[in-house]
């Protein structure tokens, strides 16, 4: 009689059938595919949020960039209405120099005193804006600043020296809001050249 080992039928039993997997297998298989299917929404979740938030940051940027704009056309509009109102306001102040500068009469004491406290109240408010007056008298001409109304010949002033003002100049935050109307002092011509141009 053939004689059965117990332990070589066990052994048989747990040995895997050709070309079968082993028990378990089949098992992560599947859980490694349903972890690998469940992460493919996480990613897809990760890379929306990362776009929105770069979406996000842009559209931040480009409403600060917006803002700033607005803000700094705003203050040129601001600048430009005040500059146009001070231009149009000169006038006013030449008017004021030039009534106190005239009537010196005792009988109009008072009133230049009035003249003189209303000129001096809007020259504050106007230097408050940043209205600055060119300083001309004895300076030396400077194309920028002063324009040249009349060159006058004489020997008492170097040559290019301003020695008349006919109407004050103002700067406004530092730029020419209006160059200074002047006289300017020039060599006095020789006797020789006067004589040769006469003879011409």
């Amino acid at each position: 009689m053939p004689h059965n080992d117990p332990g070589k039928e066990k052994r048989g039993q747990d040995k895997p059938e050709a070309g079968g997997t082993a028990p378990g297998a089949s098992e992560n298989t599947a859980a490694q595919e349903k972890t690998a299917s469940d992460s493919e929404p996480l990613q897809k979740l990760l890379a929306e949020k990362q776009d929105l938030m770069s979406t996000l940051v842009r559209r931040q940027a480009d409403f600060e960039n917006y803002r700033k704009r607005v803000e700094k056309e705003r203050a040129q509009d601001r600048e430009r209405a005040t500059e146009s109102l001070i231009e149009h306001l000169l006038p006013v102040l030449d008017a004021f120099d030039r009534a106190l500068s005239q009537s010196n009469d005792s009988a109009y004491v008072e009133y230049r005193k009035g003249f003189d406290l209303i000129r001096r109240q809007l020259w504050e408010t106007l230097a408050k804006q940043g209205l600055v007056r060119i300083d001309a008298l004895d300076q030396e001409f400077n194309p920028h600043f002063h324009h040249a109304i009349e060159r006058v010949e004489t020997a008492d002033h170097a040559d290019g020296i301003v020695i008349g003002e006919l109407q004050p100049g103002y700067l406004l935050h530092g730029r020419v809001l209006r160059p200074a109307m002047v006289r300017v002092a020039t060599e006095p011509k020789s006797e020789s050249a006067r004589v040769s141009r006469t003879d011409e």
